[in-house]
């Protein structure tokens, strides 16, 4: 029997809206909250999900997906462990993207800049906020190394839970990053693939904005 998906067949006309200069806000940062908002309006399972690339100093890509945890005019925020695959990643070439993909809403934000690890306070705040497990597996976690079985997963998670019966401490390896952001895209879907994308370019102390083809 043949499962195959006809991918060819599969496609979505866009006619929710359009974006123009007049529409922008004068910072991105201010436009991306503006779009965040209408994003949680909609309804949107987990808006503040974006996918990070990161890249080896040698070119060799990699994508996963984080939660954007803050934004202001310095950057773009997530938390994770330093020693995954991204932060070995980051720590040797700190340049990344964000993409946030609103598909519900036909929008999708794109950013590229620079990511840089936040000051322990910052994080340590931050990290007192999460729900006692996700302290816990902050520990239990060698995020991105191998392990032999779900059950040994669970058994370091069982150590680090009687190890803590209380308080549990921030992690020497767990951390966040700001990516101070370069170039920040707009992207609203039109009809006949015509789609709107409205670019900040940093310019100085201030921004350029260009729209580019669909």
């Amino acid at each position: 029997m043949d499962h195959a998906v006809d991918l060819a067949a599969l496609r979505e006309e866009y006619s929710r809206g359009g974006l123009d200069l007049p529409d922008l806000e004068p910072a991105p940062v201010d436009m991306f909250v503006r779009w965040l908002r209408d994003a949680v309006d909609a309804g949107m399972h987990e808006p503040n999900a974006m996918v990070l690339s990161t890249a080896t100093p040698d070119g060799v890509p990699s994508s996963r997906m984080v939660l954007l945890k803050g934004v202001d005019a310095a950057g773009f925020v997530f938390f994770t462990n330093h020693t995954s695959r991204k932060g070995d990643e980051l720590a040797a070439n700190p340049r990344c993207a964000l993409l946030l993909p609103w598909h519900p809403v036909e929008r999708q934000v794109r950013i590229e800049g620079v990511a840089s690890p936040l000051p322990r306070d910052e994080v340590a705040a931050y990290f007192r906020s999460r729900p006692r497990g996700a302290q816990l597996g902050a520990w239990a976690s060698r995020q991105s190394s191998v392990v032999p079985s779900r059950a040994a997963l669970a058994a370091d998670y069982a150590r680090v839970e009687e190890r803590f019966p209380d308080e549990v401490d921030l992690p020497d390896h767990w951390g966040g990053y700001r990516v101070r952001h370069e170039v920040v895209e707009f992207w609203q879907g039109r009809a006949s693939r015509m789609h709107d994308r409205l670019v900040y370019r940093r310019a100085g102390d201030g921004w350029s904005v260009e729209r580019l083809a669909p």
